[in-house]
């Protein structure tokens, strides 16, 4: 039997874009790193190529603070090399870590790329398999903004569709968290699990503004497995309160052992962290 979200035994340490404070971020080697901290979940962002495939990436552009053109010369700031824009084949020759992060001095430097959705769930598993870890889930943020809609990315219903099928190619349900800060995406996704189109999955909404639990909720139109804010939006009352709403509580990005202690002692039911390595032993 599979462990889903609701079932798992132990707090959710989940790493952020596999664990962006150590390695180039949302790639295959930052999720390999987050899997040797003993996360239970690997937190991770996707967007849509020019020939709709499914690619692991935060920003539906190159980052000019961090990519690297396939002539060895910067990404610009402006104007933005979109990914919509590129086949995979041509997003996979752009180096997205020999540059490092200077927000995340820690991060090691290393040549990579962004990799397809379908490759980083093979990697991993693989992974899993050859170390015998525990089994663990995804948490797949679907990168989407409604201004952007056919501008950068696919329409909420294309591009749900197009995930879908990739993480069922693969994974069963059970170890799937779809989440995302566009309410749109999480409505499609929940009108097709109703009608039977969709196999179940846990939903998440991503927050990050201060409108207020109940005005989420109803901007929202159901009560979502998950509710995921900004940490700094929480305290143990609100904690209390979606626990009593039949939601489950993991907010983000929480890097210091300090804040991990401090949150966790709110009653959240797991924590997204940039830095795996900095979990508290207990």
């Amino acid at each position: 039997m599979e462990v889903t979200f609701a079932q798992t035994p132990l707090f959710n340490w989940q790493g952020h874009r596999g664990c962006r404070g150590l390695m180039p971020e949302n790639t295959i080697p930052a999720f390999l790193k987050a899997l040797d901290y003993g996360v239970n979940t690997l937190e991770l962002d996707v967007v849509v190529s020019k020939d709709k495939k499914v690619v692991v990436s935060h920003d539906p552009y190159f980052h000019a603070d961090f990519s690297i053109k396939p002539d060895g010369t910067p990404v610009p700031k402006s104007p933005k090399i979109v990914l919509y824009d590129l086949t995979y084949d041509e997003i996979k020759r752009y180096d997205v870590g020999s540059n490092g992060n200077a927000n995340f001095p820690e991060q090691q430097k290393q040549k990579t790329y962004k990799p397809l959705l379908s490759e980083m769930i093979e990697a991993v598993e693989a992974y899993r398999v050859k170390n015998k870890l525990p089994i663990f889930l995804y948490n797949i943020e679907i990168k989407s903004e409604e201004k952007e809609y056919d501008k950068s990315q696919p329409q909420p219903a294309e591009f749900s569709d197009l995930v879908y099928q990739e993480i069922m190619a693969q994974l069963p349900p059970e170890r799937i968290v779809l989440q995302s800060f566009d309410f749109n995406v999480l409505k499609h996704w929940k009108k097709q699990i109703d009608a039977g189109k969709y196999k179940k999955v846990a939903l998440s909404a991503l927050v990050a503004n201060a409108k207020g639990i109940e005005k989420n909720v109803e901007d929202l139109g159901f009560i979502p497995e998950i509710y995921s804010p900004y940490y700094l939006l929480l305290s143990t009352e609100r904690v209390q309160q979606l626990h009593k709403m039949g939601m489950q509580v993991v907010p983000w990005t929480v890097n210091t052992t300090e804040e991990m202690h401090k949150v966790k002692a709110m009653g959240v039911d797991g924590i997204i962290t940039d830095y795996p390595n900095r979990i508290p032993k207990s």
